[in-house]
């Protein structure tokens, strides 16, 4: 007798039916998961990237503005520790961004050398337009998938993160310890 299945991309992968059996992928089924995660990434930020493209920008300029609004008053050091890229390419972002009246950059009145950032009415506008269109896809496929598979796809997200980071990062996101 065969062992009951998963759907999708783990066809024929063993489902957990007791929390101590163990998942055992085959190399098949892991390279599947991989490139059903690039179509899915590719998917996703593929349409808030035609709307950045009509106004010359990319996913650099849409991450910042998306951790901007979450983090209004956030400085330069915060968004560079967040991104992970190097001062220069965000820069290059930031200049944009100033320039085009999306962000405002304001010096810090603890320390002058600091620099905060926040949304303007129209970096908020392009903000709630990008996010709204990942919204609706996820919103979508967590409908179509349903609570425990959206429980599992959080779950496996979070644990595909740097366990060094993993706290700082649930954190926030606003999920604090795994």
């Amino acid at each position: 007798m065969q062992a009951p299945t998963t759907r999708g991309a783990n066809r024929g992968a063993p489902m957990l039916n007791r929390p101590d059996q163990i998942l055992f992928l085959t190399d098949e089924q892991l390279r599947q998961g991989i490139e059903l995660l690039f179509f899915a990434y590719r998917d996703f930020t593929g349409d808030p990237d035609a709307v950045l493209a009509e106004r010359g920008y990319g996913r650099a300029h849409h991450r910042a503005i998306h951790f901007i609004k979450r983090r209004p008053g956030i400085t330069i050091a915060g968004l560079l520790d967040i991104l992970a890229v190097t001062k220069q390419s965000l820069n290059r972002v930031m200049r944009q961004l100033v320039e085009d009246g999306l962000v405002i950059n304001t010096t810090g009145t603890a320390d002058r050398r600091q620099r905060h950032l926040r949304l303007s009415p129209a970096g908020e506008e392009l903000e709630h337009q990008l996010s709204e269109l990942q919204r609706a896809r996820l919103r979508r496929a967590f409908h179509e998938a349903g609570p425990e598979a959206v429980a599992g796809f959080r779950d496996v997200l979070e644990r595909m993160i740097n366990e060094t980071v993993r706290d700082d990062v649930l954190s926030l996101v606003g999920r604090e310890g795994a």
